[in-house]
């Protein structure tokens, strides 16, 4: 990733081992693996919409990235496409959550790249959730570490800590730890993570799914929560007129240039001098995990401080990923923007003095700098990141909800 850019594995793609009537490995995958006979898909097409064919994810990487050592595609292993459709399955069963009202997908909708439209997601009996949902299609951020964007290699390993980090104030360390946490939240879901596996061991689809993904129809805690990282993890944003523009910049493409107007490339200079330090220049990992970005003088939410009890990380929070950002809005921990013009006003003449402020963000005299952009600036930088918009994350098919509703 940019910065020191690291090869990207979205995928595991360890060959396969099988043992039949046990708990199944990373590996190879007899062919009957990979398809659900007849009555396996009457039982499942009950309540869900699937086809007998389970087909592995393969991700096409863009030059720019795949030119620091990634492949430039990366097959989803077999092992790792049958717990994905599992964990897609559980991502949008309303019964992870205590009340049966909400289902991850509740609050990271596909046709806003994994993000929730309310500045507030709504959880269950009432409530809402103290800060705005991260988006989950602004890939890697559901990265376990720096190295990849596909989740780990296998069950044994799951959990393993890596450089990204989860939620506003970085309190998971992985994205088991921010599935049990989000399924049992009290706002959120307020799921006892084994009272539902008991619950889910009992329903017919989830036998046919487990033993697919795992083998056995013992979906343990820890099962469903690899599976839902498997599935998140499988979520690609690299689909984008940005990745065509970055490509046609890194193998100096002139022509290419024709594709894209005066004001696209306008902004994509102005993001390189002014934003890439913390975002980085590839929308890939921000360069700066965290930060205070001056939203306030005085911070009721203290983020990461909150967490930590350490002053100096008050009002600090997590730096999003900004791929799919113009399909992501609201903006901010806590929803406060509603345009990707007010995000960009604040960073021209909004910037609040804050003791812990980002030294980027402070001008010569240690206080808020003022970028005091140009309408015209404004305006080109709106257009760069809209850029940044997969464009087929909002209706890939495999990403959908599977239920018949």
């Amino acid at each position: 990733m940019l910065g020191g850019f690291v090869a990207v594995s979205l995928f595991s793609c360890e060959p396969e081992t099988f043992t039949e009537g046990a708990p199944q490995q990373e590996g190879f995958s007899n062919p009957k693996d990979m398809f659900f006979d007849a009555e396996e898909l009457a039982v499942l097409n009950q309540e869900l919409k699937l086809s007998a064919t389970i087909e592995p994810n393969v991700q096409q990487l863009p030059r720019h990235i795949a030119r620091f050592g990634s492949p430039s595609s990366i097959r989803q292993s077999d092992s790792d496409a049958r717990k994905a459709l599992l964990g897609r399955v559980l991502f949008y069963d309303k019964a992870l959550s205590a009340t049966g009202e909400t289902s991850c997908a509740s609050c990271h909708l596909q046709e806003k790249a994994f993000a929730d439209p309310l500045a507030f997601s709504k959880g269950i009996n009432g409530a809402v959730t103290k800060r705005n949902s991260i988006a989950l299609g602004s890939v890697p951020s559901f990265a376990p570490s720096i190295s990849g964007y596909g989740s780990s290699p296998d069950e044994e390993s799951a959990g393993v800590e890596g450089t990204v980090k989860f939620f506003w104030d970085e309190r998971a360390k992985t994205v088991k730890e921010q599935s049990e946490l989000t399924i049992e939240d009290e706002l959120e879901m307020g799921r006892d993570l084994h009272e539902l596996s008991s619950d889910l061991k009992k329903l017919d689809m989830y036998k046919i799914l487990s033993m697919k993904a795992y083998g056995t129809t013992d979906l343990t805690p820890d099962r469903i929560t690899l599976a839902l990282e498997k599935f998140t993890s499988s979520i690609s944003s690299m689909d984008t007129r940005f990745d065509r523009f970055q490509d046609a910049r890194a193998f100096s493409q002139g022509a290419l240039f024709t594709q894209f107007t005066d004001s696209e490339i306008r902004g994509a200079n102005i993001f390189d001098q002014n934003c890439a330090t913390c975002h980085s220049s590839s929308l890939t990992e921000p360069n700066v995990a965290v930060a205070n970005n001056g939203l306030d003088a005085t911070y009721t939410d203290k983020g990461i401080g909150e967490l930590t009890g350490e002053a100096r990380m008050n009002g600090v929070f997590k730096v999003p990923f900004l791929r799919n950002v113009a399909l992501t809005a609201p903006y901010m921990h806590d929803g406060r923007f509603a345009t990707l013009r007010e995000v960009i006003d604040h960073y021209s003449e909004g910037i609040e003095n804050h003791r812990n402020l980002h030294p980027t963000l402070k001008g010569p005299n240690f206080t808020a700098r003022k970028f005091n952009y140009s309408e015209r600036d404004k305006q080109a930088l709106e257009d760069f990141l809209m850029m940044a918009t997969d464009e087929s994350i909002a209706t890939d098919e495999s990403l959908s909800d599977p239920f018949r509703r």
